[in-house]
Protein backbone atom coordinates (compact mmCIF):
# COMPACT_ATOMS: atom_id res chain seq x y z
CA UNK A 1 0.00 0.00 0.00
CA UNK A 2 1.05 3.70 -0.45
CA UNK A 3 -1.17 4.78 1.90
CA UNK A 4 -3.71 3.73 4.39
CA UNK A 5 -6.01 6.25 3.24
CA UNK A 6 -6.41 8.27 0.24
CA UNK A 7 -8.49 11.27 -0.34
CA UNK A 8 -9.64 12.50 -3.23
CA UNK A 9 -10.30 16.49 -2.61
CA UNK A 10 -9.25 18.60 -0.88
CA UNK A 11 -11.83 21.28 0.70
CA UNK A 12 -12.68 21.50 4.20
CA UNK A 13 -14.13 18.10 4.23
CA UNK A 14 -10.86 16.39 2.47
CA UNK A 15 -8.38 18.77 4.76
CA UNK A 16 -10.47 17.48 7.70
CA UNK A 17 -10.42 14.39 7.51
CA UNK A 18 -6.74 13.97 6.27
CA UNK A 19 -6.24 15.59 10.29
CA UNK A 20 -8.58 12.86 11.93
CA UNK A 21 -6.71 10.06 10.29
CA UNK A 22 -3.11 11.45 11.43
CA UNK A 23 -4.55 11.52 14.97
CA UNK A 24 -5.82 8.25 14.24
CA UNK A 25 -2.19 6.76 14.08
CA UNK A 26 -2.90 5.59 10.26
CA UNK A 27 -1.68 7.70 6.93
CA UNK A 28 -3.61 9.40 4.80
CA UNK A 29 -3.18 11.21 1.26
CA UNK A 30 -4.93 14.46 -0.08
CA UNK A 31 -4.85 14.85 -3.89
CA UNK A 32 -6.58 17.29 -5.50
CA UNK A 33 -6.77 18.11 -9.77
CA UNK A 34 -6.16 21.91 -8.96
CA UNK A 35 -2.66 23.06 -9.37
CA UNK A 36 -3.32 25.43 -6.71
CA UNK A 37 -5.08 25.96 -3.58
CA UNK A 38 -8.87 27.90 -4.73
CA UNK A 39 -8.81 32.09 -3.67
CA UNK A 40 -12.85 31.66 -3.66
CA UNK A 41 -14.77 31.71 -0.22
CA UNK A 42 -17.85 30.02 -2.16
CA UNK A 43 -19.15 29.27 2.15
CA UNK A 44 -18.50 31.88 4.62
CA UNK A 45 -20.09 30.86 7.79
CA UNK A 46 -19.22 27.97 10.70
CA UNK A 47 -21.99 26.59 12.84
CA UNK A 48 -21.39 25.74 16.94
CA UNK A 49 -21.14 22.09 16.79
CA UNK A 50 -18.27 22.99 13.83
CA UNK A 51 -16.27 25.35 16.05
CA UNK A 52 -16.59 23.20 18.88
CA UNK A 53 -15.31 19.75 17.42
CA UNK A 54 -12.59 22.17 16.24
CA UNK A 55 -11.97 23.30 19.58
CA UNK A 56 -11.78 19.06 20.62
CA UNK A 57 -8.90 19.44 18.50
CA UNK A 58 -6.91 22.74 19.82
CA UNK A 59 -7.23 24.12 16.29
CA UNK A 60 -10.59 26.98 16.84
CA UNK A 61 -8.24 29.61 18.28
CA UNK A 62 -5.30 29.45 16.24
CA UNK A 63 -8.12 29.32 13.55
CA UNK A 64 -9.88 32.53 14.66
CA UNK A 65 -6.49 34.33 15.13
CA UNK A 66 -6.07 34.39 11.24
CA UNK A 67 -7.81 37.65 11.16
CA UNK A 68 -11.61 39.35 11.82
CA UNK A 69 -14.12 36.36 12.32
CA UNK A 70 -17.31 38.19 13.82
CA UNK A 71 -19.69 36.00 15.37
CA UNK A 72 -23.54 36.85 14.12
CA UNK A 73 -27.12 35.75 14.57
CA UNK A 74 -29.07 32.72 13.58
CA UNK A 75 -31.56 33.11 10.34
CA UNK A 76 -33.92 30.66 9.01
CA UNK A 77 -35.09 31.88 5.43
CA UNK A 78 -33.61 35.24 6.03
CA UNK A 79 -35.75 35.61 9.23
CA UNK A 80 -33.14 36.31 12.47
CA UNK A 81 -33.42 34.06 15.53
CA UNK A 82 -32.01 36.97 18.00
CA UNK A 83 -32.52 34.87 21.37
CA UNK A 84 -30.12 32.04 19.86
CA UNK A 85 -27.14 34.15 19.70
CA UNK A 86 -25.85 33.45 23.33
CA UNK A 87 -27.06 29.51 23.22
CA UNK A 88 -23.90 27.76 22.50
CA UNK A 89 -20.25 27.94 24.07
CA UNK A 90 -19.01 29.18 20.21
CA UNK A 91 -21.45 31.39 18.38
CA UNK A 92 -21.99 31.95 14.52
CA UNK A 93 -19.10 33.15 13.02
CA UNK A 94 -18.13 34.37 9.52
CA UNK A 95 -15.29 32.41 8.41
CA UNK A 96 -14.17 32.00 4.80
CA UNK A 97 -13.79 28.58 3.27
CA UNK A 98 -10.95 30.13 2.07
CA UNK A 99 -9.57 30.68 5.25
CA UNK A 100 -10.19 27.48 6.68
CA UNK A 101 -8.63 25.53 3.46
CA UNK A 102 -5.38 27.44 3.96
CA UNK A 103 -5.40 27.15 7.97
CA UNK A 104 -5.88 23.34 7.31
CA UNK A 105 -3.33 23.01 5.10
CA UNK A 106 -0.63 24.43 6.71
CA UNK A 107 -1.52 22.83 10.13
CA UNK A 108 -1.50 19.32 7.81
CA UNK A 109 2.63 19.94 6.22
CA UNK A 110 3.46 20.87 10.22
CA UNK A 111 2.43 17.19 10.53
CA UNK A 112 4.14 16.13 7.57
CA UNK A 113 1.05 15.84 5.24
CA UNK A 114 0.53 17.37 2.02
CA UNK A 115 -1.56 17.82 -0.74
CA UNK A 116 -0.64 16.46 -3.56
CA UNK A 117 -1.65 19.14 -6.29
CA UNK A 118 -2.58 18.28 -10.16
CA UNK A 119 -3.57 15.02 -9.57
CA UNK A 120 -6.81 14.43 -11.91
CA UNK A 121 -8.85 10.76 -10.70
CA UNK A 122 -9.29 9.04 -14.41
CA UNK A 123 -10.08 5.34 -12.79
CA UNK A 124 -10.95 3.55 -9.63
CA UNK A 125 -10.31 -0.11 -9.09
CA UNK A 126 -11.40 -2.05 -5.85
CA UNK A 127 -10.33 -5.65 -4.44
CA UNK A 128 -10.52 -7.34 -1.46
CA UNK A 129 -7.81 -5.79 0.33
CA UNK A 130 -7.47 -2.21 -1.06
CA UNK A 131 -8.21 0.39 -3.78
CA UNK A 132 -6.14 1.50 -7.20
CA UNK A 133 -6.31 4.95 -8.10
CA UNK A 134 -5.66 6.08 -11.58
CA UNK A 135 -4.30 10.05 -12.29
CA UNK A 136 -4.39 12.07 -15.30
CA UNK A 137 -0.74 12.82 -14.73
CA UNK A 138 0.53 8.83 -14.62
CA UNK A 139 0.53 8.64 -10.96
CA UNK A 140 -1.19 5.01 -9.24
CA UNK A 141 -1.97 5.17 -5.31
CA UNK A 142 -2.74 2.03 -3.54
CA UNK A 143 -4.48 2.76 -0.64
CA UNK A 144 -6.65 0.41 1.82
CA UNK A 145 -9.92 3.00 1.77
CA UNK A 146 -10.58 5.78 -0.46
CA UNK A 147 -12.78 8.59 0.39
CA UNK A 148 -14.35 10.84 -2.43
CA UNK A 149 -14.48 14.60 -1.03
CA UNK A 150 -13.98 15.80 -4.52
CA UNK A 151 -17.59 18.45 -4.70
CA UNK A 152 -20.36 17.82 -5.68
CA UNK A 153 -19.41 16.87 -9.46
CA UNK A 154 -17.72 13.76 -7.89
CA UNK A 155 -15.69 12.28 -10.18
CA UNK A 156 -15.56 9.23 -7.82
CA UNK A 157 -18.80 9.05 -7.74
CA UNK A 158 -19.28 8.80 -11.35
CA UNK A 159 -16.56 6.18 -11.60
CA UNK A 160 -18.48 4.48 -9.39
CA UNK A 161 -21.96 5.11 -10.61
CA UNK A 162 -23.50 6.00 -7.64
CA UNK A 163 -27.17 6.64 -7.24
CA UNK A 164 -27.26 10.44 -7.36
CA UNK A 165 -31.34 10.85 -6.55
CA UNK A 166 -32.72 14.12 -6.05
CA UNK A 167 -34.00 17.67 -7.64
CA UNK A 168 -32.39 19.27 -10.55
CA UNK A 169 -31.67 22.59 -10.19
CA UNK A 170 -35.32 24.63 -10.74
CA UNK A 171 -33.70 28.25 -10.44
CA UNK A 172 -30.59 30.23 -10.41
CA UNK A 173 -29.02 33.13 -7.88
CA UNK A 174 -26.47 35.03 -7.87
CA UNK A 175 -23.62 34.54 -5.07
CA UNK A 176 -20.59 36.58 -4.72
CA UNK A 177 -17.86 38.27 -2.57
CA UNK A 178 -17.69 42.26 -2.84
CA UNK A 179 -16.75 45.53 -1.32
CA UNK A 180 -20.06 48.04 -0.90
CA UNK A 181 -19.59 50.98 0.28
CA UNK A 182 -22.57 54.03 1.14
CA UNK A 183 -25.09 52.62 3.71
CA UNK A 184 -22.87 49.35 3.85
CA UNK A 185 -25.32 46.67 5.69
CA UNK A 186 -23.59 44.08 7.28
CA UNK A 187 -26.29 41.03 7.91
CA UNK A 188 -29.57 41.59 6.34
CA UNK A 189 -32.46 40.10 4.16
CA UNK A 190 -33.94 42.92 2.28
CA UNK A 191 -36.53 42.69 -0.25
CA UNK A 192 -38.07 45.16 -2.17
CA UNK A 193 -41.70 45.91 -3.08
CA UNK A 194 -41.64 43.73 -6.74
CA UNK A 195 -40.42 40.19 -5.37
CA UNK A 196 -36.50 41.58 -5.79
CA UNK A 197 -34.47 40.29 -3.16
CA UNK A 198 -30.37 41.00 -1.48
CA UNK A 199 -29.11 38.85 1.19
CA UNK A 200 -25.85 40.10 2.83
CA UNK A 201 -23.75 38.71 5.58
CA UNK A 202 -19.57 39.14 6.94
CA UNK A 203 -17.13 37.40 5.81
CA UNK A 204 -14.43 39.63 7.53
CA UNK A 205 -12.06 41.86 6.12
CA UNK A 206 -9.32 41.93 3.33
CA UNK A 207 -5.49 42.09 3.76
CA UNK A 208 -5.71 45.87 4.46
CA UNK A 209 -8.53 46.01 6.96
CA UNK A 210 -11.21 46.94 4.69
CA UNK A 211 -14.81 44.73 5.31
CA UNK A 212 -15.71 42.41 2.80
CA UNK A 213 -19.92 41.10 2.56
CA UNK A 214 -20.91 37.65 1.38
CA UNK A 215 -23.75 38.74 -1.31
CA UNK A 216 -26.37 37.32 -2.57
CA UNK A 217 -29.55 38.25 -5.05
CA UNK A 218 -32.30 37.44 -6.91
CA UNK A 219 -36.04 38.30 -7.96
CA UNK A 220 -38.28 38.67 -11.12
CA UNK A 221 -36.44 37.72 -14.49
CA UNK A 222 -33.20 37.23 -12.47
CA UNK A 223 -33.15 33.03 -13.04
CA UNK A 224 -30.49 32.61 -15.66
CA UNK A 225 -28.31 29.32 -17.11
CA UNK A 226 -25.67 28.47 -14.45
CA UNK A 227 -22.92 29.00 -17.13
CA UNK A 228 -23.53 32.53 -18.27
CA UNK A 229 -20.67 34.95 -16.51
CA UNK A 230 -21.92 37.88 -13.78
CA UNK A 231 -20.86 40.77 -14.83
CA UNK A 232 -20.51 44.00 -12.52
CA UNK A 233 -23.31 45.99 -13.88
CA UNK A 234 -25.74 42.56 -12.77
CA UNK A 235 -24.41 42.92 -9.72
CA UNK A 236 -24.77 46.64 -9.93
CA UNK A 237 -28.23 46.26 -10.85
CA UNK A 238 -29.40 43.41 -8.49
CA UNK A 239 -28.25 45.92 -5.72
CA UNK A 240 -30.00 48.92 -7.02
CA UNK A 241 -33.36 47.13 -7.41
CA UNK A 242 -33.52 46.38 -3.45
CA UNK A 243 -31.57 49.19 -1.82
CA UNK A 244 -31.88 51.74 -4.83
CA UNK A 245 -28.68 53.87 -4.40
CA UNK A 246 -28.37 53.66 -0.83
CA UNK A 247 -25.72 51.03 -1.17
CA UNK A 248 -22.82 50.62 -4.00
CA UNK A 249 -20.56 48.18 -5.50
CA UNK A 250 -16.91 49.14 -4.82
CA UNK A 251 -15.23 45.71 -5.68
CA UNK A 252 -16.32 42.43 -6.87
CA UNK A 253 -13.64 39.25 -5.33
CA UNK A 254 -15.62 36.10 -7.21
CA UNK A 255 -19.00 36.10 -8.22
CA UNK A 256 -20.79 32.83 -9.92
CA UNK A 257 -24.51 31.64 -9.76
CA UNK A 258 -26.30 28.61 -7.67
CA UNK A 259 -29.18 26.85 -8.00
CA UNK A 260 -31.68 25.34 -5.77
CA UNK A 261 -30.28 21.52 -7.13
CA UNK A 262 -30.72 19.17 -3.90
CA UNK A 263 -29.60 15.95 -4.19
CA UNK A 264 -28.09 12.87 -1.56
CA UNK A 265 -26.20 9.64 -2.46
CA UNK A 266 -28.04 6.84 -1.93
CA UNK A 267 -25.45 4.98 -0.29
CA UNK A 268 -22.37 6.77 1.68
CA UNK A 269 -20.46 3.48 1.76
CA UNK A 270 -19.78 1.46 -1.59
CA UNK A 271 -17.21 -1.27 -0.26
CA UNK A 272 -13.75 0.78 0.55
CA UNK A 273 -14.76 3.68 -1.26
CA UNK A 274 -16.80 6.35 0.96
CA UNK A 275 -18.95 9.49 -0.34
CA UNK A 276 -18.27 12.40 2.20
CA UNK A 277 -19.12 16.63 1.59
CA UNK A 278 -20.43 17.76 -1.59
CA UNK A 279 -19.78 14.05 -3.30
CA UNK A 280 -22.62 12.92 -0.58
CA UNK A 281 -25.00 15.53 -0.66
CA UNK A 282 -25.62 18.87 -2.78
CA UNK A 283 -28.51 22.02 -1.69
CA UNK A 284 -28.81 25.74 -2.24
CA UNK A 285 -26.08 27.20 0.19
CA UNK A 286 -27.99 28.54 2.91
CA UNK A 287 -26.89 28.76 6.55
CA UNK A 288 -23.33 27.28 5.26
CA UNK A 289 -24.31 23.98 6.29
CA UNK A 290 -22.65 22.21 3.28
CA UNK A 291 -19.54 23.02 4.47
CA UNK A 292 -20.25 22.54 7.74
CA UNK A 293 -21.82 19.20 6.90
CA UNK A 294 -19.16 17.97 5.32
CA UNK A 295 -16.64 18.63 7.80
CA UNK A 296 -19.00 16.66 10.25
CA UNK A 297 -18.85 13.71 7.72
CA UNK A 298 -15.14 14.02 7.68
CA UNK A 299 -15.07 14.23 12.06
CA UNK A 300 -17.41 10.81 12.01
CA UNK A 301 -15.20 9.02 9.25
CA UNK A 302 -12.26 9.76 10.40
CA UNK A 303 -11.59 7.97 13.54
CA UNK A 304 -13.33 4.95 12.16
CA UNK A 305 -11.35 4.49 8.97
CA UNK A 306 -8.58 4.86 11.67
CA UNK A 307 -9.91 2.09 13.84
CA UNK A 308 -10.25 -0.25 10.88
CA UNK A 309 -7.06 0.50 9.50
CA UNK A 310 -5.44 -0.26 13.00
CA UNK A 311 -7.38 -3.77 13.23
CA UNK A 312 -9.44 -2.97 16.33
CA UNK A 313 -12.53 -1.55 14.84
CA UNK A 314 -16.12 -4.23 15.24
CA UNK A 315 -17.39 -5.34 11.94
CA UNK A 316 -20.21 -3.41 12.41
CA UNK A 317 -18.55 0.24 13.02
CA UNK A 318 -17.69 1.68 9.17
CA UNK A 319 -21.70 1.02 8.13
CA UNK A 320 -22.32 3.37 10.83
CA UNK A 321 -20.87 6.25 9.13
CA UNK A 322 -24.19 6.20 6.18
CA UNK A 323 -26.61 5.28 9.39
CA UNK A 324 -25.62 8.36 11.11
CA UNK A 325 -24.65 10.64 8.43
CA UNK A 326 -27.17 9.86 6.08
CA UNK A 327 -30.21 11.10 7.68
CA UNK A 328 -28.20 14.19 8.79
CA UNK A 329 -27.80 15.40 5.51
CA UNK A 330 -31.23 14.63 4.23
CA UNK A 331 -32.99 16.68 7.23
CA UNK A 332 -30.22 19.84 5.95
CA UNK A 333 -31.96 19.08 2.12
CA UNK A 334 -35.55 19.60 3.82
CA UNK A 335 -34.98 22.50 5.73
CA UNK A 336 -32.84 24.59 2.93
CA UNK A 337 -35.99 23.26 0.83
CA UNK A 338 -38.32 25.28 3.01
CA UNK A 339 -36.27 28.03 3.88
CA UNK A 340 -35.58 28.18 -0.23
CA UNK A 341 -39.31 28.46 -0.42
CA UNK A 342 -40.33 30.61 2.58
CA UNK A 343 -37.49 32.71 0.44
CA UNK A 344 -39.50 33.27 -2.38
CA UNK A 345 -36.20 33.54 -4.61
CA UNK A 346 -37.99 33.54 -7.75
CA UNK A 347 -39.91 36.81 -6.31
CA UNK A 348 -43.18 35.40 -7.21
CA UNK A 349 -45.07 37.44 -3.80
CA UNK A 350 -46.96 34.47 -4.49
CA UNK A 351 -49.56 35.78 -2.11
CA UNK A 352 -50.18 32.20 -0.56
CA UNK A 353 -46.69 32.26 -0.27
CA UNK A 354 -46.51 35.33 1.46
CA UNK A 355 -49.01 34.24 3.98
CA UNK A 356 -47.42 31.35 5.00
CA UNK A 357 -43.81 33.41 5.14
CA UNK A 358 -45.97 36.06 7.61
CA UNK A 359 -47.69 33.45 9.35
CA UNK A 360 -44.18 31.42 9.90
CA UNK A 361 -42.60 34.34 10.87
CA UNK A 362 -45.34 35.16 13.52
CA UNK A 363 -44.29 31.76 14.85
CA UNK A 364 -39.99 32.40 15.05
CA UNK A 365 -41.09 34.91 17.78
CA UNK A 366 -42.08 31.85 20.36
CA UNK A 367 -38.90 31.38 22.18
CA UNK A 368 -39.64 27.23 21.82
CA UNK A 369 -39.03 27.60 18.13
CA UNK A 370 -36.94 29.59 17.94
CA UNK A 371 -34.26 27.06 20.02
CA UNK A 372 -35.32 24.44 17.66
CA UNK A 373 -34.42 25.96 14.26
CA UNK A 374 -31.11 26.97 16.07
CA UNK A 375 -30.50 23.21 16.97
CA UNK A 376 -31.11 22.33 14.14
CA UNK A 377 -29.11 24.90 12.06
CA UNK A 378 -26.13 24.95 14.10
CA UNK A 379 -25.78 21.40 14.27
CA UNK A 380 -26.08 21.14 18.30
CA UNK A 381 -29.17 19.30 17.55
CA UNK A 382 -28.10 16.38 15.73
CA UNK A 383 -28.44 12.98 17.76
CA UNK A 384 -27.31 9.77 16.40
CA UNK A 385 -28.95 6.41 16.64
CA UNK A 386 -26.75 4.02 19.25
CA UNK A 387 -27.70 1.33 21.66
CA UNK A 388 -28.70 2.38 24.78
CA UNK A 389 -30.42 5.58 23.72
CA UNK A 390 -33.70 4.87 25.14
CA UNK A 391 -34.56 6.75 28.42
CA UNK A 392 -31.20 8.29 28.46
CA UNK A 393 -31.20 11.82 27.33
CA UNK A 394 -27.38 12.43 26.97
CA UNK A 395 -26.25 8.92 24.28
CA UNK A 396 -26.30 10.10 20.93
CA UNK A 397 -25.51 13.90 21.01
CA UNK A 398 -22.75 15.96 21.24
CA UNK A 399 -20.73 15.67 24.19
CA UNK A 400 -21.46 18.97 27.41
CA UNK A 401 -18.07 20.52 27.90
CA UNK A 402 -17.29 19.68 31.53
CA UNK A 403 -15.16 21.55 34.07
CA UNK A 404 -13.40 18.70 35.59
CA UNK A 405 -10.59 20.88 37.76
CA UNK A 406 -7.15 21.72 36.25
CA UNK A 407 -8.61 20.76 32.45
CA UNK A 408 -12.37 20.91 30.80
CA UNK A 409 -13.44 17.70 28.82
CA UNK A 410 -12.82 19.01 25.45
CA UNK A 411 -9.25 19.19 26.47
CA UNK A 412 -9.22 15.56 26.77
CA UNK A 413 -10.13 15.06 23.37
CA UNK A 414 -7.37 15.99 21.60
CA UNK A 415 -5.89 13.02 21.39
CA UNK A 416 -8.49 11.80 19.10
CA UNK A 417 -9.05 8.70 21.69
CA UNK A 418 -12.38 7.41 23.28
CA UNK A 419 -12.90 9.61 26.55
CA UNK A 420 -14.93 7.92 29.96
CA UNK A 421 -15.77 10.37 32.08
CA UNK A 422 -15.67 8.49 35.49
CA UNK A 423 -16.09 11.31 38.09
CA UNK A 424 -16.14 8.57 41.21
CA UNK A 425 -13.51 6.14 39.96
CA UNK A 426 -15.94 3.56 39.68
CA UNK A 427 -15.06 2.29 36.15
CA UNK A 428 -11.05 2.07 35.98
CA UNK A 429 -10.81 -2.18 36.30
CA UNK A 430 -14.03 -2.57 33.63
CA UNK A 431 -12.32 0.03 31.24
CA UNK A 432 -8.88 -0.97 32.03
CA UNK A 433 -8.63 -3.68 28.82
CA UNK A 434 -9.48 -0.67 26.32
CA UNK A 435 -7.13 1.58 27.89
CA UNK A 436 -5.03 1.54 24.73
CA UNK A 437 -8.22 3.09 22.15
CA UNK A 438 -10.01 4.77 25.33
CA UNK A 439 -8.55 7.61 28.60
CA UNK A 440 -10.16 7.89 31.12
CA UNK A 441 -10.87 10.97 33.55
CA UNK A 442 -11.48 9.70 37.18
CA UNK A 443 -11.96 13.26 38.44
CA UNK A 444 -13.54 14.59 41.12
CA UNK A 445 -16.51 16.35 39.50
CA UNK A 446 -20.37 16.60 40.16
CA UNK A 447 -21.18 15.13 36.82
CA UNK A 448 -23.00 12.21 35.18
CA UNK A 449 -20.61 8.84 34.31
CA UNK A 450 -20.55 9.10 30.39
CA UNK A 451 -18.82 7.59 27.68
CA UNK A 452 -17.78 10.30 24.87
CA UNK A 453 -16.59 8.94 21.28
CA UNK A 454 -13.33 10.21 19.09
CA UNK A 455 -16.00 12.51 17.44
CA UNK A 456 -17.12 14.39 20.76
CA UNK A 457 -20.57 12.46 20.50
CA UNK A 458 -21.78 10.31 24.10
CA UNK A 459 -22.18 6.84 23.49
CA UNK A 460 -22.66 5.54 26.92
CA UNK A 461 -23.92 7.55 30.01
CA UNK A 462 -25.13 6.57 33.68
CA UNK A 463 -25.72 2.69 33.76
CA UNK A 464 -22.62 0.48 35.15
CA UNK A 465 -23.91 -2.27 33.52
CA UNK A 466 -24.23 -1.24 29.73
CA UNK A 467 -20.51 0.48 30.36
CA UNK A 468 -19.14 -2.96 29.02
CA UNK A 469 -21.15 -3.87 26.73
CA UNK A 470 -20.73 0.00 24.96
CA UNK A 471 -17.09 -0.27 25.00
CA UNK A 472 -16.90 -3.58 22.83
CA UNK A 473 -19.59 -2.07 20.64
CA UNK A 474 -17.48 1.51 19.63
CA UNK A 475 -14.15 0.86 20.27
CA UNK A 476 -13.83 -3.55 19.79
CA UNK A 477 -12.50 -6.23 21.40
CA UNK A 478 -10.72 -5.35 24.40
CA UNK A 479 -7.06 -6.42 24.70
Amino acid sequence: MDTDVLIVGAGPTGLTLAGELRLAGVSAVPADKLARRSTLSKAGGVQSRTQEAFDQRGLLEPLLATGNHPAGTAHFAGITLPLTRDRHRHPWRSIPQVTIEGFLEQHLAAQDIHVRRDHELIGIAQDEDGVTATFANGRVVRSRYLVAADGGRSTVRSLLGAEFPGRPGTVTVVAADVRLSGDDPATTHTRSEDGHWVSVFPLGTDARGRPLRRLSFGGPGRSLPRDVPVTEDEIREGLRAVFGSRVRLLEVRYARRITNAARQAARYRHGRVFLAGDAAHVHLPIGAQGMNTGIQDALNLGWKLGAAVRGWAPEHLLDTYHAERHPVAAAVLRNVQAQSLLMDQQGTRDPDLAAAKELFTTLTRLPEVQYHLDDMLSGMGIRYPMPGAEGRPLVGLPAPDLDLGPVRSHELLRSGRGLLIDPAGRFAEVSAPWKDRVDRAGLSARTQPMLIRPDGYVCWAGDADDLEPALGHWFGEPR
